[in-house]
């Protein structure tokens, strides 16, 4: 499972000319699942999204995570993320889970988030998105429970 995580000062989701979420305050984070992903995959993201230590302490260094600030955890699926690009300038897809078991797993990640104390907020599922944030820092991480990177 694979995430781009933003520290964000706002951020909106829109689908179908509507807009189906929005926060202040937290991480945006982009989730794609793959085909070897499972439950435990699903557990480990959240909790790495939850404890994420990226918001200021009072020195002003990253050293607090979404619960201490009492941020707000936005999860937008993204099946782009397993694009390989490896060969030639179009990307294969073959990396990405089948649409119901990813679905199935990036609902588990938003319930560990919960389960966890986050706030979190969602966009919608096989849906035509808009994401429009403002990025504080700008700060991006990138997560990968197989640890590629």
């Amino acid at each position: 499972m694979r995430a781009v995580a933003q520290r964000v000062r706002e951020a909106s989701i829109r689908a179908a000319g509507r807009e189906v979420a929005s926060m202040g305050t937290g991480l945006l984070a982009l989730v794609g699942v793959g085909r070897a992903d499972r439950m435990t995959d699903a557990v480990e993201m959240a909790r790495k999204l939850v404890e994420l230590r990226v918001f200021a302490d009072a020195e002003g260094r990253m050293n607090r995570s979404l619960l201490e600030v009492a941020g707000t955890l936005g999860i937008v699926s993204q099946f782009t993320l397993f694009g390989d690009v490896r060969r030639g300038r179009r990307p294969a897809f073959t990396g990405a889970a089948a649409a119901e078991p990813a679905e199935a797993l990036v609902e588990a990640v938003v319930a560990a988030a919960r389960e966890r104390g986050a706030t979190v907020v969602t966009g919608r599922f096989r849906a035509q998105m808009e994401v429009c944030l403002v990025n504080d820092g700008p700060v991006t991480i990138l997560l990968d429970t197989e640890k590629a990177f």
